[in-house]
């Protein structure tokens, strides 16, 4: 069992012929530490190291987060791929801006209330049982939902995410290899999501639904970026005009059966029809405009 001392930091600087005073001092002014693919079990008491900034403890053996109170002033923390089965202890990092939690085995995003300042979360890949999803603390997500702006929630069974709603700022959502299905909570979530540029949904069933790209470009005018393709201004503004040619072509439609309905059986009253119904069209040149160009777009 390997544990991460500060011993076993003073001893990774060479600082083993140091007096202890100097070793203390050193230990005081470290800002980042790397410690990944150690083979590390347990994070011991790193208390002196008060001003650490970055901590790596990727590729190793932990299984519980802990020992961190002391860094206060930690920005990023790194504990992907490891055995991490619980978020926790995390409260007193208030100072966090970037934790990586990918490659555990996470059922639920909990415990990171207090951390006012976190602006992206990794949590993709949780190494679940069969049939299990990752789930999310509501109490969590509203403490979340003024700063987390880059959430990668990528490969983990996720079959809706009607909750990540409440991230009202965020910009970028990664959940690639998921189990989202329907278009309409797509919508509903990116109507909720007014500054999200980049979603990258590949790899889920609901991408394979007929004018999935079509729907989302239109809901949402922040997106900037879908799947890993962008979305030019031409394209979305072409789906808009489609849309509003197609729109036209229903109520006027509506409109000829209501006067077909209507239309009397008398010769002369019908040429009375039939001229209320040319008004009509030149009084709403916008309807005729549309039909024009639905008519040329289906005729190309």
């Amino acid at each position: 069992m390997v544990r991460l001392t500060l011993d076993l930091v003073a001893k990774s600087a060479n600082q083993k012929n140091r007096k202890e005073e100097n070793i203390t001092q050193y230990l005081k002014k470290i800002t980042h530490l790397n410690f990944s693919n150690r083979n590390i079990d347990i994070i011991e008491d790193l208390s002196l190291c008060k001003n650490l900034n970055v901590l790596y403890l990727y590729d190793n053996n932990i299984s519980q987060i802990d020992n961190l109170s002391f860094a206060t002033n930690l920005t990023h923390l790194y504990l992907q791929n490891n055995c991490i089965s619980c978020i926790e202890n995390l409260k007193a990092l208030r100072k966090l801006e970037k934790l990586y939690l990918g490659g555990n085995s996470i059922a639920v995003v909990e415990c990171l209330e207090g951390l006012g300042e976190l602006r992206e979360l990794h949590i993709e890949s949780q190494r679940l049982p069969l049939g299990e999803k990752l789930l999310f603390d509501p109490r969590t997500l509203q403490s979340l939902a003024n700063s987390l702006s880059i959430l990668n929630i990528s490969n983990n069974n996720i079959d809706e995410i009607k909750d990540l709603e409440t991230l009202e700022n965020l910009t970028q959502l990664i959940a690639v290899d998921n189990q989202l299905l329907h278009v309409k909570d797509l919508e509903l979530l990116l109507d909720r999501l007014p500054k999200l540029w980049k979603m990258n949904l590949n790899g889920n069933p609901v991408c394979l639904k007929p004018k999935y790209r079509d729907r989302l470009i239109m809901i949402s005018k922040s997106l900037e970026s879908l799947d890993g393709k962008e979305i030019k201004q031409v394209e979305r503004q072409f789906l808009i005009n489609w849309k509003a040619s197609k729109d036209a072509k229903k109520n006027m439609k509506k409109k000829s059966a209501i006067w077909d309905a209507s239309a009397p059986p008398n010769k002369n009253m019908c040429q009375g029809y039939k001229d209320q119904k040319r008004s009509y069209l030149q009084a709403y040149p916008s309807v005729n405009e549309h039909l024009s160009l639905h008519s040329a777009f289906n005729s190309s």
